[in-house]
């Protein structure tokens, strides 16, 4: 996964799509870095997606967190907090005008 001039919170966005749980900044880290995260999606992150387009040949050894650890130098945290959230609670059919 390469990442061009991107921003902790562009990523934190990014590995928020990857495995489908709220992932939040909390680096602290203000700048804008180019990286390139090389791991192997299972078929639980981005959908499956990926998952015809990894070849055997060149399939990393590290899975998405072994590899932010190890080539980043970062660590996802499960931790309870906030998350926004949309409810509905009514609804009805519109009016015949």
């Amino acid at each position: 996964m390469p990442g061009r001039d991107a921003s902790m919170a562009e990523l934190a966005t990014v590995l928020q799509r990857s495995i489908d749980h709220p992932v939040v900044d909390q680096t602290g880290l203000s700048g804008r870095y180019d990286f390139d995260l090389e791991f192997l999606p299972d078929d639980t992150q981005f959908n499956g997606a990926l998952r015809d387009v990894i070849k055997p040949e060149v399939a990393y050894r590290y899975d998405l967190f072994a590899a932010l650890q190890q080539q980043l130098g970062m660590k996802l945290e499960a931790k309870k907090g906030p998350v926004e959230a949309l409810v509905i609670d009514r609804a009805r059919r519109p009016s015949e005008n």
